[in-house]
């Protein structure tokens, strides 16, 4: 198949439906890793398609979502120094901090503005060379290597007002965690898209052999989420754990290289914070010494405290995947887009958004 409407053919789509039920009786739990994934499962209705014995669980794959308290404060504290610009994807400015957020600075006339790409927060460093121009990189393996780009860049056109808060994650490493968890069963991974663009289908292999979890890469149309479902369905009814492509139009066995080349020149794998589930080890990406002048929380020593969710906020359990949004006692009621009390009511990859926005019991 060619074109994005063939993977949305309801023939297709309920040919691949019988072959599940046809599949598997027992109950099993599949966890969707990417956000992207659970916007287009309560888009188009998946949940209720599946049988019954099928659980879908949403897991931390929203990047806005689990950047940590702390983080968003040291972006905010950073929006503070004078003489700063921060460029920002625009996602981030409703994710509330401890006492502020990027767009409330914004409407106190902090220089905030939205960017595209890091190359524009470069050009808007060129065009303002008396101010320091900050961009706080959030994301998964997907962002990383253009934010990695943009530093050599700038160091090749000697731009020295431009500075990244790197805050990235790494997504095997999530995935691992979860699997030494006894908060939650999950019995396979529908393995994100977009990251596996540039991680290659093979990264998921070690998990695999490690754990016994069955792993399949899916896309984002119905078609391609069903066709993940049949094939964690039929590896599971056969016992069996492997990680298999069921997104080969858009990921490979070996991925991007020259993305991951470009990445890891630039940054190198550390310990991160994942809001609501604290420090895994080795699931982030911080700047290497040798690029420390771009290193914004060298720069400006920024060195926020450890800071409290949002008191009763049930974010953390929602991207582990322990709680949905109806078992949090803020959600439709103190938390609502136009007012979010945690992040996963802000991302259009968000849980609780995609609760929010799709389902209607």
């Amino acid at each position: 198949m060619k074109y994005i409407d063939e993977y949305q053919n309801p023939e297709l789509i309920a040919g691949l439906l019988k072959k599940i039920t046809e599949i598997n009786s027992k109950n099993i739990r599949l966890m969707e890793v990417c956000g992207t994934h659970t916007t287009s499962i309560f888009r188009n209705g998946i949940r209720t398609l599946i049988p019954k014995n099928i659980t879908l669980v949403s897991g931390p794959g929203c990047p806005v979502c689990v950047t940590s308290q702390q983080e968003i404060n040291a972006f905010i504290h950073a929006a503070r120094i004078k003489n700063v610009i921060i460029t920002v994807f625009g996602d981030l400015l409703k994710v509330p901090g401890s006492d502020s957020s990027l767009k409330k600075e914004m409407g106190k006339g902090k220089d905030i503005r939205i960017v595209y790409s890091p190359f524009d927060a470069l050009s808007i460093a060129e065009k303002n060379p008396e101010k320091e121009v900050v961009f706080p990189g959030i994301g998964f393996e997907t962002t990383a290597p253009c934010i990695a780009a943009a530093i050599l860049e700038g160091k090749k056109r000697g731009i020295k007002n431009f500075s990244v808060l790197s805050d990235h994650k790494l997504m095997p490493p999530a995935l691992d965690f979860l699997t030494n968890t006894d908060r939650i069963k999950i019995d396979g991974f529908i393995c994100p898209g977009h990251v596996s663009t540039i991680t290659g289908v093979k990264a998921y292999i070690p998990l695999a052999e490690k754990s016994g979890m069955p792993c399949v890469v899916a896309g984002f149309e119905p078609a391609d989420i069903l066709v993940a479902v049949y094939m964690l369905a039929k590896q599971i009814d056969k016992k069996d754990a492997k990680v298999e492509n069921g997104y080969p139009r858009g990921a490979t066995f070996e991925g991007n290289k020259k993305a991951r080349e470009i990445m890891y020149k630039i940054f190198e794998p550390a310990d991160a914070i994942w809001r609501g589930i604290g420090s895994i080890p080795m699931s982030g990406l911080k700047i290497r010494c040798e690029f420390d002048f771009f290193n914004g929380k060298k720069r400006f020593d920024l060195s926020v405290p450890d800071s409290k969710e949002p008191e009763e906020c049930a974010c953390g359990d929602i991207l582990m995947g322990v709680k949905t949004p109806l078992q949090c006692p803020l959600y439709k009621k103190r938390c609502t887009p136009e007012n979010p009390i945690g992040p996963c009511m802000v991302s259009t990859e968000g849980t609780c958004a995609a609760y929010y926005n799709y389902y209607h019991a």
